[in-house]
């Protein structure tokens, strides 16, 4: 009979030895990349003084694109996130990025458009990277997809190409997207993780008061309830209660009673 400890170190000891030769080979291809890292930075480097605008066409790239730059992120990430409540696999990914980012003690802020704050995944999201140290404001209208990591660069969502972004480097036009972004700061309002009567009341007259401004410019649904970030049905909620209170009996005669309502406040000023 076989001692256990001697039958141990006859069963274990191969497996310790392919163990170690495993590691072994983990560290020599760790080396190996590690000696690429120079040529790869000192060719994304020449790569982006040669193209201070990029256009990355395809959605594929410019999620590698945001994955690269939040990992690099050292300082600050802005972000503005137009539309409503944002899917759960897109609040997935983006939870993930942001905590880590976040842990390296990067600061975050992000903007949403005022019906986020109706949508319980989102509010989940927001309470989870509040947690962290994040900051998130919302506001009506305004806002364009954009990200700026470290002053440095800025990523453009297109208006009529939902899955294609420009990739901005130029030190100039990153700087005004920051000025730009500052200026929508300053006017959004705080993301309430619990409900507040008094901030829902204050958000929906907000709201109303910009379905009014567009009633008046002559915009149809669509577009009103895709500038708001909101579902065509809570904007035809939300005008037919203002054509009520306008006496209005239909969308031209609304738009029509508004437009010389303005009107009328602009010669009085």
């Amino acid at each position: 009979m076989v001692p256990p400890r001697t039958a141990a170190d006859r069963l274990l000891r191969p497996l310790e030895r392919d163990v170690r030769e495993r590691y072994e080979e983990i560290e020599r291809l760790r080396e190996t990349f590690a000696s690429l890292l120079p040529a790869y930075e000192s060719g994304r480097a020449r790569r982006a003084d040669a193209v201070p605008i990029e256009l990355l066409t395809d959605l594929r790239t410019v999620q590698e694109t945001i994955d690269e730059l939040t990992t690099g992120a050292r300082q600050e990430v802005l972000t503005a996130q137009p539309g409503g409540a944002r899917s759960a696999r897109v609040l997935q990914e983006a939870g993930e990025r942001d905590r880590r980012m976040l842990t390296r003690g990067v600061r975050m802020r992000t903007l949403y458009q005022h019906p986020a704050r109706y949508d319980q995944p989102t509010i989940d999201h927001v309470r989870r990277v509040m947690h962290l140290g994040a900051q998130v404001r919302t506001r009506t209208d305004g806002l364009c997809r954009l990200l700026v990591f470290d002053h440095r660069v800025a990523l453009l969502g297109l208006r009529d190409d939902p899955e294609a972004a420009l990739l901005v480097r130029e030190p100039h036009v990153v700087h005004y997207i920051r000025v730009f972004f500052d200026c929508l700061w300053r006017d959004a309002s705080l993301f309430p993780v619990s409900f507040d009567s008094a901030a829902a009341v204050r958000i929906s007259g907000e709201i109303q008061e910009s379905i009014v401004a567009m009633l008046s410019e002559g915009l149809e649904d669509k577009s009103i309830a895709r500038r708001l970030g909101m579902s065509v049905r809570s904007c035809q909620r939300h005008a037919s209660e203002i054509m009520k209170a306008v006496g209005a009996k239909s969308r031209f005669q609304a738009g029509y009673v508004l437009g010389r309502l303005h009107a009328a406040a602009r010669d009085r000023e």
